[in-house]
């Protein structure tokens, strides 16, 4: 990795980092869910930076429609969608920041002293590994990623038909 993509990964890393931040900073939960999806953004930059063009797009992709989803859900099912009210969305802030930088420790120690081995040699070109994942994922995972993905459209519209109210003059 040169200098410049190790440059650009610290700094998506940084806004992947202050996003998630944000998203406990904010009382709206609508622009919670838009700063999750910029932080999830910007880990599918960072694939990118790495030369996984793939898990990039599917990343990004994935996180766009999750986090639409959720902000519209958002906006229909929660008391205070806007965040008008004053309400502090963060609890236990003592407790959180603590594991918070306990595992952010312990995520650093492992990364700095695990011996990661040796560069290899042989590795195919970026668009192969692209190619072989794809085909990997695929091939085992399809009717899973079928299934689950009916399964939760047949959730939500479930959800949205329940929450409906009920009126006894309808029939």
């Amino acid at each position: 990795m040169n200098t410049i993509s190790l440059i650009f990964l610290v700094f998506f890393g940084l806004v992947a980092i202050w996003f998630g931040w944000r998203v406990f900073m904010t009382s709206s939960m609508v622009r919670s869910a838009l700063s999750l999806l910029a932080s999830m953004a910007a880990i599918g930059a960072m694939f990118f930076t790495m030369e996984a063009e793939f898990l990039g797009v599917l990343q990004i992709m994935m996180m766009a429609t999750e986090m639409s989803i959720m902000a519209i859900f958002m906006m229909m099912y929660m008391m205070d969608p806007g965040g008008l009210s004053g309400m502090d969305m963060s609890h236990q802030k003592k407790p959180s920041i603590s594991g918070g930088v306990l595992v952010g420790i312990l995520a650093a120690g492992v990364a700095v002293f695990t011996s990661w081995g040796g560069m290899t040699l042989g590795a195919p070109f970026p668009a192969e590994q692209n190619h072989d994942l794809g085909i990997e994922i695929m091939k085992r995972s399809m009717m899973i990623f079928e299934s689950a993905g009916v399964t939760i459209l047949v959730a939500m519209i479930a959800a949205t038909a329940t929450a409906l109210p009920y009126k006894k003059n309808q029939v």
